[in-house]
């Protein structure tokens, strides 16, 4: 055999390298490229907006801070430390991320070394299966001696047992003539985007499940307060009937009356007692803490109403709240899908190349006579599969169909959740202001009430019957401004929670250990 020359060889790899950069460079991406669906927003959430509104980019990361509420901004950053939901968000980022990489590393050539050392035995029977001579001289073969019918005797042939080492570097790459390649890495970033926003999400929901668990904490604070202190006036009020029941001047269904009124007035702290205890229990899962932890009290009056409300057209929510991006990015990721699967019953082209060098000894292998390499190029082409090939793309389409249909319906339920909170906000905001009225009203009713017993023109139970009426109305304006800080929190997090101004990018948080 006639070995060619260096130079022709070197010049015929190349050549085929060329052909096949040649054939990625004509390649086309199969499948649908990704566009994001039509889905009606309207215009405005509803027919009129706050007068103070302000604009959404303008609501910052940590919308909390405008409560301007330390003990609140203190347990925030705790819990964003010690979270271990935050931490399993951030975790599947950087998973997520790291498989993007994975994938992207197909695109390009992959280079492995091996050398393999071995130890054989040939048969004498086998000798014509010896190395022969070896670039050194020296000689690996079985003994041969003459055969009987040349005047030989035995043994007519011995066994070899020599050293032999391989050591070569291969290289293969698969052009990604079709695309399929360029899909897959396409849904792999798309799936790492849609982990990073539910990062942001699950930020989100932390900053406002925790700042709702503090208004909740005032809230209950305040109607026990108002609860225990009008359970003390019909308490008062109760020992006043009896006195009047003993003297003649009160009868006793009267007394029994107040009797009850005293007993339903009590039944209702123990409710809010549990309540407080099982909502601090909550803040403490919030922020990762065990349940001994001690946590601040809350009061409303602590809570600031910020100078401007954040606005926002239904078409922003499309970029602003992390669950839509979340599902816009699976939708992405499911369409790239199709085009993997399209890429697969298309022909597919792959090189291969490997060369080292061969010898009894290593530091022989790669000289001359040692030295051996070679080329391959493949092409596979499926010919028949039973439709399976088809089938699979089929099931792709009808997969990212059905990522549409829920990217839709999460843009969908994000415009109602932001219209139900504006509602609730303009009722809170209503019922605010008759809260105020009742509390007002009755304060104005217990100081008259507390004059006319002054001057002996009304006896003391009138004045218990007013104290009770004016503690209600605290409770139940209590309700009413926790409900309207309540539903502030949930407008933030509606909008998006501001997550567009972190400065932290989601990749890098997601590196941290």
């Amino acid at each position: 055999m006639t070995a060619r020359a260096p130079d022709q060889t070197r010049h015929r790899a190349l050549g085929l390298l060329a052909a096949a950069a040649a054939l990625v460079l004509a390649g086309c991406a199969a499948g649908p490229d990704y566009t994001r669906p039509t889905v009606p927003t309207g215009r405005a959430f509803s027919e009129t907006a706050p007068a103070d509104a302000a604009p959404v980019h303008d609501l910052p990361r940590d919308w909390w801070t405008l409560f301007r509420h330390p003990a609140l901004d203190a347990l925030m950053a705790e819990a964003f430390k010690n979270s271990p939901t935050l931490a399993a968000a951030r975790h599947a980022v950087r998973a997520a991320e790291e498989a993007r990489l994975a994938q992207q590393a197909a695109l390009w050539p992959q280079v492995q070394a091996t050398e393999s050392p071995t130890r054989t035995k040939i048969a004498g029977n086998l000798g014509g299966n010896s190395p022969g001579v070896q670039g050194d001289g020296s000689v690996i073969s079985t003994v041969s001696n003459p055969p009987r019918s040349a005047g030989g005797t035995a043994p007519f042939n011995q066994p070899v047992i020599y050293n032999f080492h391989t050591a070569q570097v291969s290289i293969s790459y698969a052009p990604d003539v079709f695309g399929g390649l360029g899909r897959q890495v396409e849904s792999s970033a798309a799936l790492a985007q849609a982990q990073t926003y539910e990062w942001q999400a699950a930020r989100v929901t932390l900053a406002a499940n925790l700042a709702s668990a503090a208004i909740l904490d005032a809230q209950l604070r305040q109607q026990i307060r108002s609860a225990q202190a009008a359970a003390q006036a019909a308490q008062d009020a109760l020992r006043l009937a009896e006195r009047l029941r003993q003297g003649g001047y009160l009868a006793g269904s009267d007394e029994a009356a107040q009797r009850l009124a005293l007993l339903s007035l009590q039944q209702a702290v123990p409710p809010l007692q549990q309540q407080l205890e099982q909502n601090r229990n909550w803040m403490r899962a919030l922020i990762g803490a065990p349940q001994d932890r001690p946590l601040p009290a809350f009061e409303l009056s602590d809570f600031h109403w910020p100078q401007a409300l954040p606005s926002s057209l239904p078409s922003q929510l499309l970029e602003q709240r992390p669950d839509v991006r979340a599902a816009e990015a699976q939708l992405h990721a499911a369409v790239a899908q199709i085009g993997v699967a399209r890429a697969a019953r298309l022909p597919q082209f792959a090189i291969t190349a490997d060369a080292g060098g061969a010898a009894s000894r290593l530091s022989q292998a790669f000289l001359a006579s040692g030295r051996f390499f070679d080329l391959t190029a493949t092409l596979t082409a499926p010919l028949f599969d039973a439709g399976a090939a088809r089938h699979r793309e089929l099931g792709a389409a009808a997969t990212a169909a059905q990522a549409e249909a829920q990217y839709r319906a999460t843009v969908l339920g994000a415009l109602q959740n932001v219209a139900d909170v504006l509602q609730a906000m303009s009722a809170d905001d209503a019922a605010w202001t008759l809260a105020q009225r009742g509390t007002d009203t009755t304060a104005q009713a217990l100081a008259l009430a507390q004059r006319r017993v002054d001057a002996g023109y009304q006896d003391r139970s009138a004045l218990l019957a007013a104290e009770t009426a004016h503690h209600q109305a605290e409770q139940q304006a209590a309700a009413a401004q926790a409900a309207r800080l309540t539903h502030l929190v949930a407008l933030y997090q509606a909008l998006g929670g501001g997550w567009w101004h972190d400065d932290d990018p989601p990749r890098a948080a997601a590196s941290q250990p």
